[in-house]
């Protein structure tokens, strides 16, 4: 016996609240679209760039380790479209796959540092008294580093490698995030549904993270989407110092460090196409973070 297809209509009341509860998202990113244009610019090259990441081994036409030593520092052709490196490797391939690398430690260390920072600042303003001032006090120590002299210096305890140079670049995370959450998350305290939690005698821990952190999410999100752009560079810097990952990872930074100097006229293109995507990729983050602050930001949006 055959089974019957059964058909399932949808009353068109329900189908009509349906369609008018989509409406007000496509309204919605539509007004975003018209009021942030660089912004959408630059999610797009945000989505690209994760694309190209995710799909590298599938985009990537050679073997990004792989060296062709007839094929040394050979000029962009047919075969190599970016030209070669000193060592014969396809810098297309190694470019696609740099991607991967300073897109797996930039979300990292900025998902970890804004989290962190996040958790961190909340408690501080929620406990306040001695335990917000000498918490403060502490974070204006980490503060007073620049990002890169404090990376290095953890890069410098901890040693090189990946997972080294994200607990360097989420460090100097924490204190700037558990700063601007901490302000917000002072007004949120003296609302009086936290003294209700207080009376209804839920937990600190509770407290914290289900009542006062998912109301802080504002500037975590604007934390985080600044952060990334600063990863990137971040990395790329540490690498160029030979502080980052190692050979024979395929980095921009670490491209950069082999061929920047040495084969700056005879090869040029061996730094020109790292460079060029490491400052695409820090410029598309940063105004994707700017249009995302300008949105989150009530100042910024009624303005």
């Amino acid at each position: 016996m055959k089974a019957e297809a059964i058909a399932v209509s949808v009353p068109a009341d329900i189908e009509a609240e349906l369609a008018a509860a989509r409406l007000p998202f496509f309204k919605a990113f539509g007004k975003w679209v018209r009021n942030q244009p660089l912004g959408a610019v630059s999610a797009v090259g945000v989505i690209f760039m994760i694309l190209v990441a995710v799909l590298a081994p599938l985009i990537a036409p050679h073997d990004p380790v792989e060296a062709h030593y007839e094929a040394m520092a050979a000029a962009p052709s047919i075969e190599y479209w970016l030209g070669t490196d000193q060592f014969g490797r396809d810098l297309l391939s190694r470019v696609i796959w740099g991607a991967r690398t300073a897109l797996f430690i930039g979300f990292t260390s900025a998902i970890l540092g804004a989290t962190i920072g996040l958790v961190l600042g909340v408690t501080s303003a929620y406990f306040g008294g001695w335990f917000d001032l000498l918490f403060q006090r502490v974070m204006d120590v980490f503060l007073a580093f620049p990002l890169i002299i404090m990376a290095l210096a953890v890069v410098a305890i901890f040693g090189t490698g990946p997972e080294n140079v994200i607990i360097a670049i989420t460090i100097p995370f924490v204190p700037r995030c558990a700063r601007v959450v901490r302000s917000n998350a002072l007004a949120i305290r003296e609302i009086p549904y936290i003294d209700a939690a207080r009376a209804l005698g839920y937990g600190h821990l509770r407290i914290i993270l289900r009542h006062m952190a998912p109301n802080c999410m504002a500037p975590y999100l604007i934390m985080l989407t600044t952060f990334l752009g600063q990863a990137i560079l971040l990395e790329a810097s540490l690498s160029y110092l030979g502080l980052g990952v190692q050979e024979p990872v395929a980095a921009w930074g670490l491209m950069l460090q082999g061929g920047a100097e040495e084969y700056a006229e005879s090869a040029p293109w061996i730094a020109i196409f790292p460079g060029l995507a490491i400052t695409l990729a820090v410029f598309a983050f940063n105004l994707f973070g700017d249009s995302v602050r300008d949105t989150l930001d009530p100042k910024l949006r009624a303005r």
